[in-house]
């Protein structure tokens, strides 16, 4: 009986195809269906790390490092330095590893500028004024178009609002991790009913992707597996989604897709570690500061949220 690999932690690399490509290798966290990558200039082996993740039990509420730790132990084991540490957006469904690994490695850890503006609006929501600093927690704040290198190569930050107001794609070469834009061409889209989100937007994002060269390597943020595939995928290029992305293939209008996602984000609950992850992400992932028993608390919003409707 074949056991499914959506409960393997999973790493596949996807090497440069040539002058001006990264290497990237995918490691898959099976607890939160998340990938996370390693994109790394083959002649400097220098690396960026992206949206790596944190280790939450919710049933304990206690963390651990195993899967940061697995990134790292794939990159000693491949000669890479740790240039960046970079993360798409203020995660919903996991919490980010980067103030570890910026502890870690000494590298600088990096977000989109308009985290600023998701700060503003959770901190209302979770009554927490003056709570979250982006400036203060991360040490790079991108503004969309803005480049930086990892080693020889040059990257580029694309604003990718709709999943949250503040997400981006990072374009490296012929590789783009697109985050919580699109999921695989067999699962389609992601969803853009979070607080901030916005469907329209999304698609507007999802199409600017879609513009990209055709062989361009997309790199999701998260897989779930489907029906009939029980194998983790993370990568497809602009051609694959094009021709088959059951979402947003060539030939989809908009409004139909909108009125598709709008559908189906108002049957779905919000994820199990959303409250307290993005009370951390929006610290940089940081846990609020100790209080006089030396220890971390989490204040959970009541009621805050609707009912989910059903299917």
């Amino acid at each position: 009986m074949s056991t499914s690999r959506l409960k393997e932690r999973v790493v596949r690399h996807s090497p440069s195809t040539g002058a001006g490509s990264p290497d990237v290798w995918g490691i898959y966290e099976p607890d939160t269906g998340s990938i996370q990558y390693v994109c790394a200039d083959p002649a400097t082996k220098q690396a960026a790390l992206i949206d790596v993740v944190w280790n939450l039990d919710t049933h304990n509420y206690r963390f651990s490092t195993e899967s940061m730790d697995q990134v790292l132990d794939l990159v000693r084991q491949n000669g890479l330095t740790v240039q960046w540490i970079l993360d798409t957006h203020p995660h919903a469904d996991h919490v980010m590893a980067s103030a570890h690994l910026k502890k870690r490695t000494g590298a600088p850890a990096a977000i989109g500028d308009k985290v600023r503006d998701i700060a503003r609006l959770w901190a209302g929501l979770y009554n927490l004024p003056g709570a979250f600093d982006p400036a203060r927690d991360f040490d790079r704040l991108f503004a969309d178009g803005e480049t930086f290198r990892i080693g020889d190569l040059e990257a580029r930050v694309m604003l990718s609002p709709g999943h949250t107001l503040g997400s981006v794609t990072y374009v490296c070469g012929d590789a783009a991790f697109t985050h919580d834009t699109l999921m695989q061409p067999d699962v389609g889209t992601s969803r853009a009913d979070f607080p901030g989100g916005d469907t329209a937007e999304l698609w507007d994002s999802i199409q600017a992707i879609l513009a990209l060269p055709g062989d361009t390597r997309l790199f999701v943020g998260h897989d779930y597996g489907t029906e009939t595939r029980d194998e983790p995928q993370w990568e497809a290029t602009v051609d694959e989604h094009r021709a088959g992305n059951r979402h947003v293939k060539d030939g989809t209008r908009r409004e139909d897709w909108i009125a598709l996602r709008d559908k189906r984000d108002a049957t779905l609950p919000l994820p199990d570690r959303i409250l307290a992850a993005l009370q951390i992400n929006l610290r940089g992932g940081r846990l609020p500061a100790p209080e006089d028993d030396g220890h971390s608390y989490l204040k959970i919003p009541i009621n805050r949220f609707p009912d989910t409707a059903k299917p």
